[in-house]
């Protein structure tokens, strides 16, 4: 009872005028970032997280969420005309949303993307107000060795599964802890890899280095290697289903939101595998068959967009109760919060508990939102695709570079900034994931110091790692990430 009392207070607050406005214009901004390819919650986030320092945190945090979700909701819309996934998560989506498109379905895909978004997401937000506060409860009892295994695993799964290299994800990782590294230590007091340069005494800035590998990494990457690409666009029709269409997408919804929300929750989240698992099932259980890679099935549009957002919807689950980010947004959002002063984890549901439930209540008002705002509005996103790139990214180069600026007024960031978005295209160039890098560099600082806590704990020894059942738990399940797929390789090669 407790719950839905503190939900009808979130509610009280996220409805006020003030926060309604920054909750509608995250939506619309995020929508109309997740229609323009290549772009996304993570670069729009970051490149707004030093303009919005001054707002106040529960507004800033409304609109940055809107911002992720609405994200969610536009990426598909280009997916679907243009065969052009605005986000990830949007892959699979065109698989089969792009061809009901060039078969005249263009408004059938675009309605079962936006009403399976609005379900799952509603569905995934009343999963979250139910299993957060429980998970906040128990997460308490965790001591310093569980939340170091945590964090690792989080380190592990976030670079071993979600690249495509294992090898690749890990050296990302570990220029983000190298990078988290830098400046005072804050338990010791000692000055650690400054190179003798004062400005790296307070530590380099979280949102400097996600505005250089996201914004201005990709209009660089865009500029040197994409820049003469044009895409050609199928004609939308009116978006609405028909019976049939309804009777068979509602099943997809659902299958695909029991799919996407469990991955949210864990270290190895992300939209990318429950989405393809979502597809893989929906073929195997549609009865047309046939549709699939030919004219366009819209059970491969609705599973795979339901998925996806039931998915971007759980992260919040270890955000807030563990402080444990499961993807690019959701890192950026947990530096988001430290820059106000407030850290995620099993406290916040008692410290920040306005904070908390407003954020969640305006969920349910932002789904709303991105409904009426994705069904009827289509057409006017479409447009945005009409913006020729060279003004779009000098625009979103002018914004990043005032608003790095405007943190500490220095031009040595500015120069930073360059050149960390420089190594944000020489990773994209050769398929270095970037993820890897803000979670090393959030988590990094915090895990060592967990161990060092963990480490006091055991009077000096390692091995109280293993003493205990949960952390020796997590440090199996890390083992079992890295190895079980090269030993699954290897048994796969020695087969005759």
């Amino acid at each position: 009872m407790d719950t839905w009392n503190l939900l009808l207070q979130g509610f009280a607050t996220a409805a006020t005028p003030i926060n309604l406005l920054w909750a509608f214009v995250g939506c619309a901004l995020g929508t109309a970032i997740g229609v323009l390819p290549g772009l996304g919650p993570a670069v729009t986030v970051a490149m707004l997280l030093p303009i919005t320092a001054q707002v106040e945190p529960t507004a800033s945090m409304i609109f940055f969420c809107g911002i992720y979700y609405g994200a969610m909701y536009g990426g598909s819309t280009t997916s679907i005309l243009l065969n052009t996934p605005g986000e990830t998560g949007t892959m699979v989506t065109a698989l089969e949303g792009f061809k009901m498109a060039k078969s005249g379905r263009a408004g059938a895909a675009l309605a079962t993307s936006a009403i399976g978004s609005f379900v799952a997401g509603t569905i995934a937000t009343v999963l979250v107000t139910l299993f957060a506060p429980f998970v906040a409860e128990h997460a308490v009892k965790l001591g310093p060795p569980e939340y170091f295994c945590l964090m690792l695993l989080a380190f592990t799964t976030v670079s071993a599964v979600l690249g495509k290299s294992r090898l690749r994800g890990l050296t990302a990782l570990f220029v983000g802890l190298a990078i988290g590294c830098v400046g005072i230590d804050q338990i010791s007091g000692q000055v650690r890899y400054t190179g003798g340069v004062p400005e790296f005494m307070d530590g380099i800035e979280v949102v400097l280095v996600a505005v250089g590998l996201f914004a201005v990494g990709e209009c660089l990457y865009t500029a040197l290697y994409e820049g003469k690409q044009k895409a050609e666009m199928n004609r939308l029709n009116r978006a609405h289903m028909t019976r049939a269409e309804w009777r068979r997408s509602w099943p997809a919804w659902l299958r695909g939101t029991a799919l996407g929300f469990p991955f949210g929750t864990i270290p190895a989240g992300g939209s990318e595998i429950p989405t393809f698992l979502s597809y893989g099932v929906e073929r195997k259980l549609s009865k047309h068959k046939e549709e699939f890679g030919t004219v366009g099935a819209i059970e491969g549009v609705a599973g795979p967009e339901a998925a996806n957002n039931a998915a971007v919807t759980a992260t919040l689950v270890p955000l807030l109760t563990l402080g444990i980010p499961t993807s690019v947004t959701a890192a950026i959002l947990l530096s988001a919060l430290q820059g106000y002063g407030i850290n995620a984890g099993p406290q916040l549901f008692q410290t920040s508990s306005g904070l908390v439930w407003a954020l969640i209540a305006s969920l349910y008002i932002g789904n709303v939102m991105l409904l009426v705002l994705n069904l009827p509005l289509v057409g006017l996103w479409v447009k945005l695709l009409k913006i020729p790139r060279p003004p779009l990214y000098a625009g979103i180069l002018v914004f990043a570079t005032i608003g790095v600026y405007g943190m500490r007024q220095s031009s040595f960031d500015l120069f930073l900034m360059l050149g960390v978005g420089l190594l944000g295209v020489l990773m994209r160039r050769f398929d270095f994931p970037t993820a890897p890098v803000i979670v090393g560099m959030i988590l990094g600082p915090l895990a060592e110091a967990q161990l060092r806590n963990a480490i006091s704990i055991g009077e000096g020894r390692w091995t109280v790692l293993i003493e205990r059942p949960m952390s020796a738990t997590l440090l199996a399940i890390c083992a079992a990430v890295l190895l079980l797929p090269m030993l699954l390789k290897l048994l796969r090669r020695l087969r005759p």
